[in-house]
């Protein structure tokens, strides 16, 4: 069932001291301000300035005030958010962010306050998630949506707000009279996560009025079942090695070599081959039946090339 906020915070036990992902919006704020007096003195506030509208300045300035009022340090970082041609402001916006938590993480590896960090996404920015995954027609990995908590750069992330809707969220402050501002961007239509917003979750609660918490449900599976791909890929590398052996890829079944291979490609080069880049690789590796069968095939955001006995990826 969806939670409240008070329900998400009495579950949330993360390493201290904590740090908030704070922009400055209705979640962050909600986020902070229950953190803050859930742990006095154990939590920070990071902003992060895209630099990509003119009330980006605004917002930083909300932000200090809001902090000083709170008596929670605040971290400013300035990124440049611009996305690169055929990357979606989104994505970029995103990279910047975490790139940004990297370096704080890294620039005093003696200050424990950016170790930890919560970021306020709720359950309709999981549904958003799901439904983006969908059109997209994503594997399990994409339809597990967002998880919870993980590990990157040595810095341990929670997504403790991902039971509680948003209109629960911006009920809790607005019944404390606490502000909060409103990026003018989340109203663009022409961002598909803001038309499945506007137009797609105001039907889904007419139609299926329980719907976050059965998303949840499939998310939660997709990720289970993803958790037993991971493992099996994992094994199967065992068998073939880094870089795989083709004979060895040769002995697994058609979905296994899909699954060893798409781990390899990912955990080792960092690249994710298309539906149709898997299927063409997949077809040639059936078709190494000679020494002198040539392989060379476009994969992701590199090549795949026969070496010998293995398969190997590069980036010309």
């Amino acid at each position: 069932m969806s939670r409240t906020l008070a329900q998400a915070l009495r579950d949330f036990n993360p390493a201290l001291p904590l740090a908030v992902a704070y922009s400055g919006g209705a979640d962050s704020t909600a986020l902070l301000l229950a953190c803050a007096e859930k742990w006095p003195g154990q939590v920070s506030a990071i902003h992060i300035h895209h630099g990509l509208q003119a009330a980006a300045d605004d917002f930083e300035h909300h932000c200090r005030a809001f902090c000083a009022q709170l008596g929670v340090p605040l971290i400013v970082r300035r990124v440049d958010a611009r996305p690169a041609p055929g990357q979606s402001p989104e994505d970029a916006a995103r990279r910047a962010r975490y790139e940004a938590f990297r370096d704080l993480a890294l620039e005093d590896q003696a200050q424990p306050l950016i170790k930890t960090i919560a970021i306020a996404q709720q359950a309709d920015d999981q549904v958003e998630t799901l439904l983006l995954a969908l059109s997209r027609g994503a594997g399990l990995a994409g339809l597990s949506a967002m998880p919870a908590s993980w590990q990157r750069n040595g810095i341990s992330y929670h997504r403790p707000l991902l039971d509680v809707p948003g209109a629960a969220l911006r009920n809790w402050l607005q019944a404390r009279g606490v502000p909060w501002v409103t990026d003018p961007s989340n109203a663009d239509e022409q961002f598909t996560r803001n038309r499945i917003r506007a137009r797609l979750l105001p039907a889904l609660e007419a139609t299926f009025p329980q719907f976050r918490d059965t998303f949840a449900r499939s998310a939660a599976h997709a990720a289970q079942a993803q958790a037993l791909l991971l493992e099996f890929a994992a094994q199967d590398l065992a068998l073939t090695g880094q870089p795989p052996a083709i004979a060895a890829l040769q002995s697994l079944s058609r979905p296994r070599q899909a699954n060893a291979l798409r781990h390899w490609l990912k955990t080792v080069h960092q690249t994710v081959p298309s539906a149709a880049q898997l299927e063409e690789l997949l077809d040639q590796i059936v078709a190494c039946t000679t020494r002198g069968h040539q392989l060379r095939i476009k994969v992701g955001g590199g090549l795949v090339e026969r070496k010998g006995a293995v398969l190997t990826w590069y980036n010309p």
